[in-house]
C-alpha cells in the first residue's frame, strides 16, 4: 500500500496505532489538531487538519489508498460541541474519500451506537441502532453514512464498534475489554482483508463474558487473543454488588446509558491514569 492516513493520531488509540500502521504502507500520514510528537516513524508525516474543514480533509486524503478514521471528540458532550468534529467531520472524511478515489474507510465506531440495548441481550452486528448519547448518535450517523457511500459510491467501509479499549478497572470491562494488542490486530485485518464491502464488527477481546456476538463478522479473520477473565476476581471483589436497576450496569453503553444528554460519560468510567 502506498499511502495510509490516520486521523486522531494524537489520541490514546491513535497513538497505539501509529507504529503498526507505518509498517503497512510506504507512507503514513498522521493527522490531528496538535503539533507532531517526537517519535515519528521514518516514513510518517504529520499534518495538522481540522476534521470540520472539508478542503483540509480533501487535501489530507489526496493520493491515499485508505483512511483509518479515529479522529473525534471521544466523549459525550453537548450536540453543538460534537457537531463539527463528530458529525460534519465524518461527512468530510467520506466525501473526501470519494473525491480522492479511496478504496476503503476504517472507522472507529462504538458500542454507544447501540448502547441502550439491554446487556442481557447478546446482540450481534445486525442489532438496530439504539444510541445512548449524542456521542452514540454521531456513531450511528457515521455508520449510516458509510453504508450510503458503499451503496451509492462504492467506497468500502469497516465500522469498528469498539466496546472499551482501556485497562480493566471496573466490572463492565471484564466483558467489554478490547486490549491494545487486539485493537491493532483488528485494524490490521480491516485494512488487509481483500474485500469488505460495508462491514460492522465489534471491537472486543476474547472475553469469557463478552456481551456481544461477533460471529457474523468472520470474513475479516479477526481472532482476538486476550481475555479479561484474568481480572474478574479482583475487579468483582473491589466493585462489590452492582445495582440491577442502574442503566450503567444493565445497558451495553455502561455509564453513557445513565448520564444526562450532553454530560460526560468518560468521567464515570474510572479509567486508569495511564489511559487518560
Amino acid at each position: 500500500m502506498k499511502k495510509l492516513v490516520l486521523t486522531g493520531a494524537a489520541g490514546r488509540l491513535g497513538t497505539e496505532l501509529r507504529a503498526p500502521l507505518a509498517g503497512m504502507a510506504e507512507t503514513l500520514v498522521s493527522s490531528d489538531l496538535c503539533d507532531p510528537p517526537d517519535d515519528l516513524a521514518a516514513n510518517e508525516t504529520w499534518v495538522r487538519a481540522d476534521l470540520a474543514d472539508l478542503d483540509a480533509i480533501v487535501a489530507l486524503l489526496d493520493g491515499a489508498d485508505m483512511v483509518v478514521h479515529f479522529g473525534a471528540i471521544a466523549d459525550e458532550a453537548p450536540f453543538e460541541v460534537l457537531l463539527g468534529p463528530n458529525f460534519i467531520g465524518a461527512y468530510n472524511i467520506w466525501e473526501a474519500a470519494h473525491r480522492n478515489g479511496l478504496r476503503r474507510v476504517i472507522y472507529a465506531s462504538s458500542i454507544h451506537a447501540v448502547g441502550m440495548h439491554d446487556k442481557t441481550n447478546h446482540i450481534g452486528i445486525d442489532a438496530p441502532h439504539r444510541p445512548d448519547t449524542f456521542y452514540g448518535l454521531a456513531k450511528c450517523f457515521a455508520e449510516d453514512l458509510a453504508s450510503l457511500y458503499w451503496d451509492k459510491r462504492g467506497i468500502e467501509a469497516v465500522c469498528l464498534r469498539i466496546l472499551s479499549c482501556a485497562n480493566v478497572t471496573n466490572s463492565r470491562a471484564v466483558g467489554s475489554w478490547l486490549s491494545y494488542g487486539d485493537l491493532i490486530h483488528l485494524v490490521e485485518r480491516a485494512i488487509s482483508t481483500p474485500i469488505t464491502g460495508f462491514s460492522v464488527i465489534y471491537g472486543v477481546s476474547a472475553n469469557d463474558r463478552a456481551p456481544v456476538d461477533n460471529s457474523a463478522a468472520g470474513h475479516l479473520g479477526y481472532r482476538p487473543r486476550d481475555n479479561a477473565e484474568q481480572f474478574a476476581e479482583r475487579i468483582f471483589a473491589a466493585d462489590g454488588p452492582l445495582d440491577p436497576t442502574d442503566p450503567a450496569h444493565t445497558r451495553h453503553g455502561g455509564p453513557f446509558a445513565a448520564v444526562e444528554l450532553g454530560q460526560s460519560g468518560v468521567a464515570f468510567l474510572n479509567l486508569d491514569p495511564d489511559d487518560s
